[in-house]
C-alpha cells in the first residue's frame, strides 16, 4: 500500500492553521447551522440526529475542518470534494444508525426510499461552498478585512 505524497498532507495541515477568529466564526455558523437543521428535520420529520452531540462531531469536528481545507478552491470544486465528504458521512450514519430518517418522510415521497441519503448527500454537499462563503462574509464585515 502507498504512503501518502507528504506534500499533499502538508498542503492539507496548512489549510487547516487559520486565524483564531476565522475558526471562532466557522464554529459558531456551523454549530449554529448544525443545531438548526437538526431542528428542521425533527419539525418536518424528515432526518435527525440519534444524540444530541453529533452536531458537535459531524459539524464542528468533520464539517468545519472539511470547509477549511477546501476554501481555496472554486465553489463547484468545493461541492464536488464536499458530496463525497457528505456521501461517506450519510453512508455511515445511516449505516451505523446515528442518524434517523422518518419514515415515509416527504423526501421518501418524492424521491423514492432508495434515493434518500444521495438527496441528504446532494444536499448537505451545498454546505461547504455556501459555508465558505457565508464564514468569509462574516469574517470580512467584522474585521473589516478587504481584499
Amino acid at each position: 500500500m502507498c504512503a501518502p505524497d507528504s506534500s499533499i498532507l502538508a498542503r492539507i495541515k496548512s489549510r487547516l492553521k487559520a486565524d483564531k477568529r476565522l475558526l471562532a466564526i466557522y464554529l459558531i455558523v456551523y454549530f449554529l447551522w448544525g443545531v438548526g437543521m437538526n431542528e428542521v428535520g425533527k419539525t418536518l420529520e424528515i432526518a435527525r440526529f440519534t444524540y444530541w452531540w453529533q452536531v458537535i462531531t459531524v459539524y464542528l469536528l468533520y464539517m468545519v475542518p472539511v470547509s477549511l481545507v477546501l476554501r481555496p478552491y472554486p465553489f463547484f470544486k468545493q461541492y464536488a470534494y464536499g458530496l463525497v465528504a457528505m456521501a461517506f458521512l450519510e453512508f455511515w450514519g445511516y449505516l451505523l444508525e446515528t442518524s434517523y430518517a422518518y419514515p415515509g418522510n416527504i423526501l421518501d415521497q418524492w424521491l423514492g426510499i432508495r434515493n434518500f441519503s444521495l438527496a441528504m448527500s446532494l444536499f448537505f454537499a451545498l454546505y461547504f461552498p455556501l459555508g465558505n462563503w457565508l464564514v468569509e462574509k462574516i469574517y470580512r464585515t467584522i474585521f473589516s478585512v478587504k481584499d
